[in-house]
């Protein structure tokens, strides 16, 4: 098969690699650094399995971010795998993007198959049928974590296709082709139903995280054991000893956006859950910043903001707006982020010589502990209490 792969993120790189191993593959992108990379077989993005197939698998697979390469000859299927940030104002996806490479599919490929893996508001792949009746659009969601997405693609906890025709059985073959997990379930949905899917599992796991990061502050603010408490929760076969150790809130790139998401696709139905999960993150980063002031510092430093171990982006970190309600209380931050060679960000200073940062904060805010930190654990506040992530 002939395959084009728009967006050279976690999603599409990591799909271009899984069907590169059977298929003619070509990645587009419009960041010339990401394509002259991955031609060279470096990895654009921070993940193992992916830096180790680029450089020891027999991949099938090219860069380009010339529109017209990424058309050439018979394409059979287009995968759109483009950011879809959420515009506070339109109270809605920016789907531009991925009406932009269909727009395009309809004049210069129309016979090609289009594979949506961008995540998109609940009725969009419906609604792109209606508008482009002659082409086949199927929507087939993501469940990746950042810095693991290529092992989540070769060990897939299920595919979802929301398609019922054969364009849609066939690509699910397609991708079973290239995983090493036996025994996946495939899941053969309407299109709508996969994209609610995709946003009822990230706001799932965001609730859990609002879960535990509000058991922890009650813990916290009356002198209880947050660690001895979430253990014995979490012995509870029901709820699982996993993805409950507090933080600063749910961050990166896909849970506050899907979240906002499903709050304005559930405009004018009976909710009260899902616009609780919304306002419970904003409330715990309220209440980070009121214990950080009880310490009266002069300066805070922010120890990386990336909101994990593995991550090498810091998109839309809860550690961003936490900076942004400290500088409101007037209070000076300076930042510790190795992945940056900038002098400022967020209009605060960087400092990335580590031990002129210990010196200059009063408090450092660590999202996660690292060993680096232990030393001088009495200056770090943190909601680590398992110390992983």
């Amino acid at each position: 098969m002939r395959i084009t792969v728009f967006g050279i993120g976690y999603v599409g790189l990591s799909n271009a690699i899984v069907l590169a191993q059977h298929n003619d593959v070509i990645a587009y992108d419009i960041s010339e650094e990401k394509v002259k990379m991955l031609n060279k077989h470096i990895s654009p993005i921070d993940d193992r399995e992916i830096r180790e197939y680029l450089t020891e698998k027999n991949l099938k697979l090219s860069a380009t971010s010339n529109k017209k390469e990424a058309y050439i000859n018979k394409v059979d299927y287009i995968i759109i795998a483009t950011p879809t940030d959420y515009k506070t104002k339109r109270k809605n996806f920016d789907t531009s993007s991925i009406e932009s490479v269909i727009s395009d599919v309809n004049i210069m490929s129309p016979l090609s198959t289009v594979i949506i893996k961008s995540t998109v508001p609940i009725g969009f792949t419906e609604q792109m049928r209606k508008e482009y009746p002659d082409l086949s659009i199927i929507f087939s969601p993501e469940f990746l974590r950042e810095g693991k997405a290529l092992y989540d693609n070769l060990y897939p906890s299920r595919i979802v296709i929301g398609g019922l025709d054969k364009n849609a059985k066939d690509f699910a073959e397609l991708l079973l082709q290239g995983v090493i997990k036996k025994d996946v379930p495939i899941c053969f949905l309407t299109s709508t139903e996969a994209e609610a899917v995709k946003l009822f599992s990230n706001t799932f796991l965001a609730m859990r995280i609002a879960f535990f990061n509000e058991l922890d502050t009650y813990s916290e603010l009356k002198g209880l054991n947050a660690k001895s408490i979430i253990e014995n929760v979490s012995l509870d076969p029901r709820i699982g000893n996993y993805y409950n150790n507090p933080s600063f809130g749910y961050g990166g790139y896909c849970l506050p956006k899907d979240t906002k998401q499903i709050k304005r696709n559930y405009a004018g139905i009976p909710h009260s859950i899902i616009s609780a999960i919304v306002k419970s993150n904003t409330i715990r980063k309220k209440h980070i910043v009121k214990m950080i002031e009880k310490r009266n510092p002069k300066t805070v430093g922010i120890y990386k903001l990336a909101m994990k171990a593995g991550s090498d982006n810091f998109r839309a970190s809860a550690v961003i707006n936490l900076i942004k309600k400290l500088l409101k209380k007037n209070i000076s931050v300076i930042i510790f982020e190795p992945l940056t060679d900038k002098k400022k960000l967020f209009n605060c200073q960087v400092v990335n010589i580590f031990d002129d940062f210990i010196i200059m904060s009063d408090v450092i805010l660590a999202n996660r502990m690292t060993d680096e930190l232990k030393s001088i654990s009495d200056k770090v506040y943190t909601r680590d209490i398992f110390m992983r992530d």
